[in-house]
């Protein structure tokens, strides 16, 4: 893997010491670097992760970015000290309006509608808050003995931030009111078999089982994908009418925007060379 830099000229990165950026054909590996504390979010790793979500959608060498955490831990959620004990007990309201603001601003508002194909890898520990950056990835590989949890009814609080709303968009109701309500752990067998995430693995093949997936989305026409994924976000929340108008308008915009003609090559393929057959394989962009 590449030492990341945000320009070849320089070596100032957006990211520091809590978050890490590895490059690897076309795949940005971001780590939360908190193995102390369990990779726990808290206001300095999430000014990190603004920046560098920014930087990463105009780099180049970025066409996936997969998210993970150091050491044994995706993320133990938010960092009940510096995040809301330190926060809470400042005579400043605009410090906690500043730090929800960052929580939110890449946990999922920009996560959630990146431009890029997102992948969660979750290698460990994954409680509270770090259910929101799981959701909000486009796809998500675990190993298989992760470990899950909604502790907060223990602490005598609901889950915080917008957890509960992101369980609502991936799982069914029963599941997640079941681990809300009684603050039980499951793994990531559990994880896979209520669609929490994609796939679960053995420990010792989640990168190379992630790595994989990634680069398949990397080899894919980036204009189309971006315009499948954001539309399919979008037209979930309308109506049938306004949803297909909608992504008519998608389809077309991907056409104009693409600079591959992949539809053509794709209907090419498939029409007069015979080349492609759907669900053997893809069509190829050479």
């Amino acid at each position: 893997m590449s030492t990341p830099t945000t320009d070849p000229g320089t070596t100032t990165t957006p990211w520091g010491d809590t978050v890490l950026v590895d490059f690897d054909d076309g795949i940005a590996w971001v780590t939360l670097n908190r193995p102390e504390k369990r990779n726990a979010m808290n206001p300095a790793m999430n000014d990190e992760m603004v920046r560098t979500l920014d930087a990463l959608e105009a780099d180049p060498r970025c066409r996936v970015m997969v998210l993970t955490g150091a050491g044994e831990s995706f993320s133990a959620g938010m960092d009940l000290k510096e995040y809301f004990r330190e926060v809470d007990q400042t005579a400043d309201p605009s410090v906690q309006i500043r730090v929800r603001r960052a929580s939110a601003e890449w946990q999922w508002k920009r996560l959630a509608h990146w431009s890029k194909p997102t992948i969660a890898m979750v290698n460990g520990w994954c409680f509270g808050g770090a259910f929101t950056p799981l959701v909000a990835c486009d796809l998500a590989i675990s190993d298989e003995e992760a470990r899950y949890g909604l502790s907060e009814i223990n602490w005598g609080i609901p889950p915080g931030g917008v957890v509960s709303r992101a369980l609502a968009a991936a799982v069914s109701q029963r599941d997640a009111l079941y681990f809300i309500m009684t603050g039980e752990t499951f793994d990531g067998r559990r994880a896979e078999g209520m669609r929490l995430v994609n796939e679960a693995v053995p420990a010792e093949r989640l990168r190379e089982r992630t790595r994989e997936l990634a680069l398949k989305l990397a080899s894919t026409n980036p204009v189309v994908l971006r315009a499948a994924k954001v539309g399919y976000k979008i037209a979930r929340e309308m109506p049938w009418e306004q949803a297909e108008d909608y992504l008519y308008a998608k389809l077309e915009q991907s056409q104009f925007l693409d600079a591959e003609r992949g539809r053509e090559k794709g209907m090419a393929q498939f029409l007069d060379d015979k080349s492609y057959r759907p669900g053997l394989s893809a069509y190829s962009t050479d």
